[in-house]
Formats: structure tokens, sequence, C-alpha cells
């Protein structure tokens, strides 16, 4: 029976080890730290994060915001509207829930929730109360991969610049850096001659766009068409686009 003795005074030995072992506290998650992982493009991580610290605050309506951020940058449309309806329910008057809200629902493929929250976001735009909403340009209202990319669609609550932007894509890289961008402008040099050779159209309020690329000092007319600026079907020309793209976009060779 020597030889139990000789593992039962091993085992007596290891035990205190182990015992300390496993009362080592655990590294406790951070607001930082799972900032720092969607910076560095590690968005399984940061949820990771901010789902451990939801589990010890469940009621902080930041970290839920960044549990639905990096919900969406892993295109888990209906975890990140979980998140966002319950920042939504914790603090319904923030501005930040609803610009997240509206892009939970496009990548959940809810669109009568987006259209609402588009909706809204352009009521608050128009309210004097409401100041962050009036001081931005817009507000990202979709994201969705194709390809090898992920694009990040923005809409603009007034046409941008002089070429009158409605809509801007932004294509990236699988290293998060933009590489391309895509927009649907209608500028009034071109609008001019156009509503008067289709004056009922423009009197219907529809406009002549015309769909661009540019990116690293390059510039691409993709098309134009006629019709109003109708997010669905302004995403689908974009998709065509994309879809026969077979060459590094300019952006990807700097």
């Amino acid at each position: 029976m020597r030889w139990f003795g000789i593992a039962l005074a091993a085992a007596i030995s290891i035990y205190p080890l182990a015992a300390r072992a496993q009362a080592t506290p655990a590294p406790q998650a951070t607001i930082d730290q799972g900032l720092a992982q969607l910076k560095n493009n590690q968005p399984q991580q940061a949820l990771s994060t901010f789902q451990q610290l939801l589990q010890a605050n469940p009621k902080d309506v930041a970290t839920n915001l960044y549990a639905a951020d990096a919900a969406l940058q892993l295109y888990k449309g209906d975890l990140a509207v979980q998140y966002a309806e319950k920042a939504h329910q914790l603090d319904p008057n923030n501005w930040k829930v609803h610009t997240t809200l509206v892009v939970a629902y496009s990548v959940a493929d809810r669109p009568i929730q987006r259209n609402a929250e588009r909706e809204l976001l352009h009521k608050l735009h128009a309210d004097p109360n409401a100041k962050d909403a009036m001081e931005s340009n817009g507000f990202l209202v979709d994201m969705f991969p194709v390809k090898q990319y992920r694009i990040e669609a923005v809409e603009f609550f007034q046409p941008l610049g002089k070429f009158h932007i409605y809509y801007r894509f932004i294509i990236r890289n699988q290293q998060g850096r933009r590489v391309w961008t895509i927009n649907a402008e209608s500028n009034d040099f071109d609008e001019k001659s156009w509503e008067q050779a289709h004056p009922q159209k423009a009197a219907d309020g529809e406009r002549q766009f015309q769909v661009t690329g540019e990116g690293n000092d390059k510039h691409v007319d993709y098309r134009m068409f006629s019709g109003k600026p109708v997010y669905d079907g302004v995403k689908a020309q974009v998709l065509q686009i994309l879809n026969a793209q077979t060459m590094p976009f300019p952006g990807e060779t700097s």
C-alpha cells in the first residue's frame, strides 16, 4: 500500500496550490477594455466584455448601447435590437439610443421599425430642444456585408454639399479601414435640364440622381436614375455595383 501513501501525500501537497489558484479572482471587465476591443476590430471580444458588465449592471444605458454596437459589427441584428430596446426602455429620450435602434432594426431586417426610427430622427433634427440631433448632418442607417467588405450606409438629414448627397455608403475592408465611398447625389446643374425634359415627374417630387464612387483621389460615375430618394431602392443599386466589382477598389492599393 506504499503507493497509496505516496499518492495521498502528493495530493495533499498539490491541494493548497489548486485551492489558491481557484481562489484567484478572474480579471474584471471594464468599459475601457470593451471600447479598446471595438477600436481594434475585435467585436466578439468586445461583446463578451460588455455582456459580462451587463450581468453586474443590466440597467446601464451606455453599456447596453456598446453591446448593441458590438453585436451590429457581428451582424447579429436580433441581439443588437435586444440591447438597443433595453437602452430605450431605460432612457427613451436619448438621441444616441435612437441612432442605435435604427441600425439594429436594419440589420435585423425589420424595415417597419427602421422607418419609424428614421422618421423620428428627422423630427428630432428639426426640434430645437434636441441639440445633438440638430447639430448632426445625418446618421448611420444600415450596415451589411458584401464579399469581404463591410458597408456602412449614412442617411443625411438634408442633401449634403454642392452635389447634394442624399446617401453615402462607406466601404471598409476586413481591418475596418475605409477603402471606397459610393454616393447617391442629385446636383442642381443636372437637375435643371432634367426637370425641363420631365416636368410631370418633377412635379410629382422626383429628381435625377447620380451614383458615384470616390477614394484615393479617384472618381467613378457608375449610373444615373430618376425617381425619389427611397433608401431601399438606392441600396439595391449599390448592391448591384458592389457585386459586379471584380477589381480591388483604388483605396485598397494605397
